[in-house]
């Protein structure tokens, strides 16, 4: 069969689009046309006036081919690559192509770069904040844009730099080059910097033209063909942000829904997502790409949702993907239970209707980047370590991948099952073995058909050679070499718990899903999940060393066999909590304060997260080990986020004496000398339990939270139920303290302080 090159997808008109979930999933995994190949077009000889005319042309500026910035960007001539390395702080330059015998050049920045971007003649960077002083520090003063200029004996030298809102993190610039926009993570703004053409001529220099307000964790950022518009992904919810009249000296900004996987997604859940750190835009601009985790999709053991690529028609601001208005026989309780035709019982482990996978195709999306040549996708797959290429012109990419580059070789082991009992299980390989770990960068070669991957707990390289797709020349994989950039600056129980932290293929951890999918970067998800106790393990939990419990992103309703065996899983309200520098003190731990010790949390945490089935306690062997080193990268390698020195103003002062007064009581548990918190359980009244939601025993006792950053974790309380600090001091009433009595005044004051936690 020969396959061609197809164009882009059409924009949708009418129902034709409203397509039946099993055509969707067919239309991902295929790819294969039987038409014969186009004939080439003929080209005429150009004439001398038209050669003059291409003369003219070529002394333009040259334009970059790509214009949003990532962890690592190859230069425009070809001869480097550039890597933002985070974790050492410093821009590395590594010469293409890559040999050992010519090690990177590294340039040392004042705190931990994020985007790297290469333009002509020059390298744009973002600097998050100013390094810490010790391990466990946060960064401290503004976020950086700074301009390299490569320089033939450094390597690279800097141009110039100017001051952003702090945690400065995505990167992207018009097509024309002359304005850069960038997102600043935790302070939650995006800031316009004018670009000049000559930064070496008089009186230029960078300038912000704009600094907005958006919503919570903005990320990945690209814009518009037409350089007046561009959209923001945020990294705890599914909805874009979008900024028009981007020249101007006020833009305008709006948020834009973008349901998540919404053919495997009841629409209650939709706006159920994390991990959208990069946004890709397709060549004609006509579709934005997305790689996320979905919470609300369902699937086969799909505890925690499922992965996505999301597709938005840009024109009109849609999703490619719209289920029907039913589901039809999908939803019917014949169909859920029992599947007549051959007589065999549902499977139990599928959570709901919808194009359902053995396997998700990546997990923890880190990195994107279109292929031009084949109109693919390649995902960086940071917890399985993989670099995965998708279908772009398919209306769901991740239904089915068309090829998966292995990078780690990452061991691994299961549980062998005998019948209906445990079998011994496989010899658990060493734990944090892997060649490529976590996988947050790619670049492409000119003629697409190399990718180099950054493995950043592992602190690699990747040589990737990509497949053509081509059926004239049949691809054979062949090993992928990795070469070293160097060791982990961590000691060697904090590195391995790095390493740990981003892999979701150690199954003694988790069942398919890593530390970095719930608290990236050590911060949270903003999403509330279920917490299941068991029933049978509720009355022998004195004799138990751990608390029996299991962790969904959703309720779920299964069907059995017949009524009788139809269950549903509510569970109870978790909220999930911020780890960066919220970890140093020895316990208690958890919602409520059950873990002695920060150790003893992690080994509960390897227990909740997974399906409820997942036969835990057959993967004892190694869990200290790795829970030891996991605490050691928590306390040591996790950065909280960035602080800016300054005294309180009027406002905040005022606040910090109401935060203090008696009478009021927040500093009686929440003790400003340790971390702001007693870390004693407290009994909070009794809470309105949701419907969603199943009654806990001792549903009102709860630790104290530190306060450390709780200007930047909204929703508040275990349940989300409060959706900012205002609210939450304006409901309070004799919760916590006693916050009734305060003037709207002091209540604005209260929260002016600690926002500055």
């Amino acid at each position: 069969m020969i396959a061609r090159r197809r164009p882009p997808l059409a924009p949708r008109s009418g129902s034709l689009w409203l397509l039946p979930l099993a055509m969707a999933a067919l239309l991902a995994a295929c790819r294969d046309d039987p038409s014969p190949p186009l004939p080439p077009s003929p080209v005429p000889p150009l004439s001398s006036a038209a050669l003059s005319a291409a003369s003219a042309t070529t002394a333009a500026p040259r334009r970059a081919p790509l214009h949003e910035g990532g962890a690592l960007a190859r230069a425009l001539d070809e001869d480097a690559l550039y890597l933002a390395d985070e974790d050492h702080h410093v821009l590395r330059r590594i010469p293409l192509p890559v040999d050992v015998a010519t090690p990177p050049t590294a340039l040392p920045l004042p705190g931990p770069p994020a985007s790297v971007l290469a333009l002509h003649g020059r390298v744009l960077v973002t600097v998050r904040g100013t390094a810490p002083a010790s391990p466990g520090a946060p960064l401290r003063g503004p976020g950086l844009l700074l301009v390299l200029q490569p320089d033939s004996a450094a390597g690279l030298r800097e141009q110039a730099r100017i001051e952003l809102p702090a945690d400065a993190w995505g990167l992207a610039v018009t097509p024309d080059e002359t304005l850069a926009i960038i997102t600043s993570a935790w302070t939650h703004r995006v800031t316009a910097v004018d670009l000049p053409a000559d930064l070496s001529a008089a009186q230029a220099a960078l300038r912000v033209r704009w600094s907005v307000d958006v919503a919570r964790e903005p990320r990945g950022v690209v814009v518009r063909p037409d350089g007046d518009a561009a959209y923001v992904t945020h990294l705890v919810h599914a909805s874009l942000t979008r900024l028009d009249n981007l020249r101007a000296d006020h833009p305008t900004t709006r948020l834009v829904p973008f349901p998540a996987a919404p053919l495997r997604t009841t629409p209650a859940r939709v706006h159920a997502a994390t991990l959208g750190y990069a946004p890709v835009l397709s060549p004609e601009g006509d579709r934005l790409y997305l790689a996320r985790q979905a919470l609300g999709a369902t699937g086969k053991r799909a505890w925690n949702g499922q992965p996505t690529v999301d597709v938005l028609l840009t024109d009109g601001e849609t999703p490619l993907a719209e289920p029907a208005g039913r589901m039809y026989m999908m939803q019917s309780e014949t169909f859920t239970r029992r599947w007549l035709s051959i007589g065999r019982p549902v499977d139990l482990t599928i959570t709901g209707p919808g194009p359902t996978q053995m396997q998700p195709p990546f997990v923890q999306p880190r990195a994107a980047r279109y292929r031009k040549a084949t109109r693919t996708l390649l995902v960086a797959s940071e917890g399985t370590d993989a670099l995965v290429e998708l279908d772009a012109l398919a209306i769901d990419p991740s239904a089915k991948p068309l090829r998966t580059y292995d990078l780690g070789l990452t061991p691994t082991f299961a549980v062998q099952i005998i019948g209906n009992f445990l079998g011994p299980p496989e010899p658990e390989p060493p734990a944090g073995t892997t060649r490529c770990g976590a996988p947050s960068g790619i670049a492409l070669s000119a003629d697409e058909a190399t990718a180099w991957v950054f493995c950043r707990s592992s602190h690699d390289l990747a040589i990737v050679r990509l497949d053509p797709h081509d059926p004239a020349h049949p691809f054979e994989p062949s090993p992928i070499p990795t070469v070293s950039l160097g060791p982990d600056p961590l000691p060697a129980q904090a590195a391995l718990g790095r390493r740990l932290f981003y892999n979701a293929l150690d199954q003694s951890m988790s069942n398919a899903y890593a530390c970095n999918a719930c608290h990236p970067e050590g911060r949270d998800d903003g999403h509330v999940w279920r917490e299941e106790e068991y029933r049978e393990v509720e009355h022998s939990a004195a004799e138990s060393p751990w608390t029996a419990v299991n962790l969904h992103a959703y309720d779920m309703h299964i069907r059995g066999f017949d009524k009788a065996h139809d269950f549903a899983m509510r569970g109870a309200p978790r909220q999930t909590p911020m780890l960066a520098g919220r970890v140093d003190a020895p316990g208690p731990y958890g919602w409520k304060g059950r873990s002695p010790s920060l150790r003893h949390r992690v080994v509960s945490g390897f227990r909740i997260h997974r399906w409820h089935d997942d036969f835990f306690a057959a993967y004892g062997a190694g869990s200290v080990e790795r829970a030891e080193a996991l605490a050691a990268f928590l306390r040591q390698g996790l950065v909280p986020p960035p602080r800016h020195d300054r005294p309180l103003d009027a406002d905040e002062a005022r606040g910090r004496a109401v935060f203090e007064n008696p009478d009021v009581g927040c500093a009686e548990c929440h003790v400003p000398t340790t971390d702001t918190t007693h870390r004693q359980v407290v009994g909070l009244g009794a809470f309105r339990v949701a419907s969603t939601f199943e009654r806990e025993r001792e549903h009102d006792r709860f630790k104290t939270p530190s306060l450390r950053y709780v200007g930047g974790t909204p929703p508040y309380f275990h349940d989300g139920s409060e959706a900012t600090l205002a609210d939450l001091i304006d409901h309070n009433g004799t919760r916590m303290g006693h916050t009734r009595q305060l003037s709207p005044e002091d209540r604005k004051a209260l929260v002016a302080f600690l926002e500055t936690l």
